[in-house]
This record gives structure tokens, C-alpha cells and sequence, in this order.
């Protein structure tokens, strides 16, 4: 999402996946890349693609192509090249957990798009960014119930530090997603009102904080693990490269060696000086 805001097709405070109908081949490219970097996983560009947000930009109408369009493609990309596809469902901006309709509202867009999901042949279904535990069994009951028995991935967001926002301690929320038969579990995005979204790119993680990161979860013993908004493939090669990954994309890794600047003997000597 945030690359495609990068480079000009996707606006940042909407969010919506608009590039899939407008440019489906730079969104296809966008898999291979990631593909390319070292991901395991061909998801589809259907964040923020649901009912309510397509609403929001005047598109509900184009909801379904959409939503099979990104999915169409992943399938493609995973199947040339080896890998998994996942279909993606999201927080909706709609869920009260004192508000009975919005809770319907909330499962009937869920139900749609894993309908779609299961149509197109996803391999797994991700189900991400809720930061109420509630909303987040949601996703997963409706995953459970209409998609076929592919497995289920929820994440949850931690906008504060410990505990969801309908108060519930993270994990013990991630414990109760478990029990009622999540594959995976976990924890992407958010990281507080005054640097989410605009000024996002100001601290941005560098190559060297995407190893530590990676490191640290390979140390304590995650097996599933990806980044969230700010990704990139750079990004994404130093990840897989810490999980002991060489992916297409290590060939191009960076060597400092080799460069005239850095690596040259003239320089050497002067930043030893």
C-alpha cells in the first residue's frame, strides 16, 4: 500500500487499492517483486478494498471486480512462481462493539470478499489490523464458516501498548484467537496518531533496523513474519536474508567494497585518518 503511495498510485488517507482496476499490471509487477525479494507468500492487493471503503471514493460499484482482479493476479504470479497465495480481509472502520448493526454490517463485508477469496483459489486467508478483539474473532468466525477450510492468519493492531482498545490484554486476545482456530497469530502496524500517516516517511526503518527486528523474532522463535506499512523488497530481502534466505534478490545486495567512494583505497585511508 505505502509503496504504491510512493510512487503516485494511491492516496495516502484513503488508502483504497484503486491501482488494481487502474493499473493491474504494476500491481501484478509489485507481487513478482516481492516474490523476487524473497517473500514465500503472493498476497493479494485487497487491503481497504471492502464494501465501506470503496464507498468512501465513490467505487462501491467496482467492489467485486476489484477484489477478484487482485486476487486473479496473485493466483497467477503464485503460480509461476512456486509460492503460496493469500486472500486478505481488514478492520473496516464500521465495528461498535456496543453497536449491534455495525457489527452485521462488519460480517457481511467479511463474507463477501472470503467468498471471493475461496472462488479464486487463495491458499489461506490473512485477516488484518483489527485493534478490537472482538471485530478480529469476527474475521475469523467468518472465515471459518464460509471459507472452505482454508486456514485463517489474524493479526491485531497495537495502537496501545498491552491491550486492545476494548481493553483486553494482547495476549490474552491472541490466546482466545487461537483457541477458536486460528493458524497463526500475531501482531502489524501502528504506531500512534503523530507519526501515522503523514509523517510515516520521516522515520522510516532502515536495512540495518529490519535486521535486528528480524533477528530478534528469529531468536525468540517466530515462523511467520512479514513487515507492515513502509515495506519495500530492499526492505523485505534484508528480512528474508536474516532468516538465513537467498533469494533472486541477494545477488544485488549491497556491497560497500565495491564502491568508488567507500571502498577505494584513497578513502579508506582518509576516514581511518
Amino acid at each position: 500500500m505505502w509503496e504504491f503511495g510512493r510512487r503516485g498510485y494511491l492516496k495516502y488517507g484513503a488508502y483504497t487499492p484503486e491501482v488494481v482496476l487502474e493499473h493491474p499490471n504494476l500491481v501484478e509487477s509489485m507481487y513478482r517483486e516481492f516474490v523476487h525479494a524473497g517473500s514465500d507468500v503472493v498476497q493479494a492487493f485487497t487491503y481497504f478494498g471492502h464494501r465501506e471503503k470503496l464507498k468512501s471514493v465513490g467505487r462501491e460499484e467496482d467492489l467485486e471486480t476489484l477484489n477478484r482482479t487482485a486476487l486473479r493476479l496473485a493466483r497467477k504470479v503464485a503460480d509461476d512462481t512456486d509460492k503460496i497465495m493469500a486472500a486478505g480481509i481488514c478492520n473496516t472502520g464500521v465495528w461498535d462493539p456496543d453497536n449491534e448493526t455495525t457489527k452485521i454490517l462488519a460480517r457481511k463485508m467479511f463474507k463477501e470478499q472470503v467468498e471471493w477469496a475461496v472462488e479464486e483459489n487463495a491458499d489461506y486467508i490473512i485477516g488484518e489490523t483489527y485493534n478490537d478483539s472482538g471485530e478480529a474473532m469476527a474475521a475469523l468466525e467468518t472465515i471459518k464458516e464460509y471459507g472452505k477450510g482454508l486456514p485463517a492468519v489474524i493479526t491485531m493492531a497495537a495502537y496501545f501498548p498491552n491491550i486492545t482498545v476494548d481493553d483486553i490484554p494482547f495476549p490474552q486476545a491472541l490466546r482466545k484467537l487461537e483457541e477458536a482456530g486460528a493458524a497463526v497469530v500475531g501482531l502489524n502496524c501502528a504506531r500512534g496518531k503523530h507519526l501515522y500517516p503523514n509523517n510515516l516517511e520521516s522515520v522510516r526503518c532502515n536495512s540495518e533496523d529490519i535486521r535486528e527486528f528480524a533477528e530478534e523474532a528469529k531468536r525468540i522463535g517466530v515462523q511467520y513474519i512479514g513487515l507492515c506499512c513502509g515495506n519495500c523488497s530492499a526492505l523485505f530481502r534484508e528480512l528474508a536474508e536474516s532468516y538465513d534466505r537467498k533469494p533472486p534478490a541477494s545477488k544485488y545486495a549491497p556491497d560497500i567494497s565495491l564502491s568508488s567512494v567507500f571502498g577505494g583505497t584513497i578513502w579508506q585511508e582518509i576516514w581511518t585518518c
